[in-house]
């Protein structure tokens, strides 16, 4: 027996109505073929790796997550950090495939492929492999075990049952099949490490395989990764210390729905941020008689990011505008330098640019006027 999913009340269905208002909304920026849409994703994947990968002890930046995501070398993440981001992006790139595939079949051999995609550079992990006996999970602060995982023995029918549970047809709204998804697998904890990674990658699959716009716009582990304390507390809460398959899943369910209208408000306000951003930046790069396809590199220092030759000049070839030389980026990154607009750090192999106080100010002016996001009355009828 796994836990069932609660009978969704008025109060949840309230909560669904409001996510689902606010992704038609998403789906407005995101359909309608806009440049900066492509920066916006890919900012959202790589926040959306570093966060689930931090809640286990693994950190990154968002330039790193970036530079997971595009193959190419970090800039700053120790050894074990970068291993643990790119093994995390092997198996989300893997979903991101699974989310069109006509032939998909949920099984699971596939999550035993996921985890050993995650793992496979730590041995010590079973990369792969159901874990062969008992399981306790400790608080690192204090020593005490808060929650023991049922016996290994058990482990590969109770998977059998939760992916026969979510190969079911079902009228369950798919994020809340998404979130029964990640509870289970992460309270049968079925192996010896990389079990919350792997429980967010097969809840972000479960949205992805229902066409939940993509992976990128609405998965919670952004979210997760900023409110880990949470995160804990809640599984804490509802696993009760030890696998107790009876008892309520609600606030659990709860907690994700929370989790993503939260974040479905952060990804809307950034899109239409991004969006007066780009224009902002697009009339200040004519002004100052630099090529149109700068605005993308410029967009990207905008909101934050280091820009590196490489990455100017995929943004440009992304944009699908022209293919350009090592040199044309050169050029291209030292007239923006010329003009006020980036600063240039670092030499040689190292070097890249980040945005002056004058690209800064078109951020801070478009963000001036953020408000908190009010998840009180979510579970609210109207």
């Amino acid at each position: 027996m796994v836990y069932e999913t609660p009978e969704i009340q008025a109060a949840e269905e309230a909560a669904l109505e409001r996510i689902e208002e606010l992704r038609r909304q998403l789906r407005f920026y995101v359909v309608e073929p806009r440049r900066w849409v492509g920066s916006v994703r890919r900012v959202l994947g790589a926040r959306a790796i570093r966060g689930s990968n931090s809640i286990e002890g693994f950190n990154v930046s968002v330039e790193d997550a970036l530079a997971a995501m595009e193959g190419d070398e970090p800039a700053d993440a120790g050894h074990n950090d970068w291993q643990a981001v790119m093994g995390y992006r092997r198996a989300m790139t893997y979903v991101l495939q699974l989310a069109h595939d006509k032939h998909f079949e949920l099984s699971p051999a596939l999550i035993r492929s996921l985890h050993f995609m995650m793992t496979e550079y730590d041995l010590d992990s079973s990369p792969g492999l159901w874990r062969p006996g008992p399981i306790w999970i400790r608080n690192d602060a204090t020593g005490d075990v808060v929650y023991e995982a049922p016996e290994g023995d058990a482990v590969p029918g109770l998977v059998d049952e939760l992916v026969g549970e979510l190969a079911a047809g079902t009228e369950c709204p798919p994020m809340v099949r998404g979130a029964m998804a990640h509870l289970n697998l992460v309270l049968i904890h079925p192996f010896r490490d990389g079990n919350g990674r792997m429980a967010r990658c097969l809840q972000t699959l479960m949205l992805a395989r229902e066409q939940i716009l993509s992976p990128e716009w609405m998965s919670i582990e952004e979210y997760l990764g900023a409110n880990t304390r949470s995160y804990y507390d809640i599984l804490a809460e509802v696993g009760r210390g030890s696998w107790k398959p009876g008892g309520d899943a609600r606030p659990w369910i709860r907690f994700c729905l929370r989790a993503h209208f939260i974040q479905a408000v952060s990804v809307l306000r950034r899109a239409r941020e991004s969006e007066a951003i780009w224009a902002a930046v697009d009339d200040l790069r004519a002004d100052k008689g630099l090529p149109t396809r700068s605005v993308g590199g410029l967009f990207d220092a905008t909101i934050g990011l280091r820009i590196r030759n490489a990455s100017y000049r995929r943004d440009v070839e992304l944009g699908e505008l022209e293919e350009i030389t090592n040199q044309v980026a050169t050029n291209d990154l030292r007239k923006m330098v010329n003009a006020g607009l980036l600063y240039q750090r670092g030499s040689k192999r190292g070097t890249f640019y980040v945005a002056t106080e004058i690209l800064e100010a078109i951020r801070e002016g478009v963000r001036a006027n953020r408000e908190p996001i009010d998840a009180t009355s979510l579970f609210t009828a109207a």
